[in-house]
């Protein structure tokens, strides 16, 4: 019996400490515009640690975005999942993903006001150590944290999971801080060998410290597990590179943040 009572006394505590994730929505401003992002941490962790912003894809903040936060969080980050649409603006569909992506692709200035506000937020937050912060992005999130770093923010690291890498405004590399990760499916119908190398081109005149990544066999969305797995569509799953792209991510965080 006494056995029993110290192996269920062990158990809750190593549950206690163990803690757990936990995620909470955050209202905030852009302008006029309420967003709504979505706060995600381990409370086992105490005090300040390392931030990671993470960017939504085109049909805006869900559950995937969730579970990558949660999986950051797991890994001792303190992890904001940024809006960049809008309050409750969630789209179920390609059609009005894509006119909902394109307003901000088209306009450079907005997106990367928007994703300026959503780490203003993340800096802020008490558990954050403000000097320590890195920004992620999926698909349009990707097109995203690279115009972060484009406009000059003041962040460690960015990574661009299969995102676009043209920007009209080129020159604006020179004001890049962070080290930057472009993880790209070789075979991306969505981000041709021309888009690439104008990426390269961009970055080599800035004098940026970057890194390019092309996985093999991979197309657009290669992360993303609700994609399917035909690269004939030219978006699909690929989970090698999936798992390929998230330990390169984890090892430039830990160079990143040293």
């Amino acid at each position: 019996m006494k056995f029993h009572c110290i192996l269920i006394c062990g158990l809750l505590l190593a549950i206690a400490v163990r803690g757990e994730v936990v995620s909470k929505p955050v209202e905030y401003k852009e302008g006029r515009t309420t967003l709504e992002g979505l706060w995600v941490h381990d409370d086992s962790t105490k005090g300040k640690r390392p931030g990671v912003l993470v960017v939504h894809q085109w049909k805006g903040l869900g559950a995937y975005e969730k579970k990558r936060a949660d999986m950051l969080a797991q890994l001792g980050y303190n992890v904001f999942a940024v809006d960049i649409y809008g309050k409750g603006i969630r789209h179920d569909n390609p059609k009005d993903a894509s006119a909902e992506a394109a307003k901000y692709k088209n306009d450079r200035k907005l997106l990367r006001a928007r994703v300026n506000a959503g780490l203003d937020v993340l800096k802020k937050q008490e558990l954050t150590d403000a000097k320590r912060v890195a920004a992620i992005g999926y698909c349009f999130g990707g097109t995203t944290v690279l115009e972060l770093a484009r406009s000059g923010a003041d962040v460690a690291a960015v990574v661009s999971f299969h995102g676009g890498l043209a920007t009209p405004n080129p020159a604006d590399a020179k004001q890049i801080k962070a080290k930057v990760l472009a993880l790209h499916g070789a075979d991306d119908p969505h981000v041709p060998p021309a888009e690439v190398a104008g990426f390269e081109k961009e970055m080599r005149d800035a004098m940026v410290d970057w890194t390019l990544v092309a996985y093999g066999n991979s197309v657009h969305s290669f992360t993303d597990w609700n994609a399917g797995n035909d690269n004939s569509k030219g978006s699909a799953y690929n989970e090698k590179a999936d798992k390929r792209s998230w330990e390169a991510m984890k090892q430039f965080f830990a160079e990143a943040f040293k």
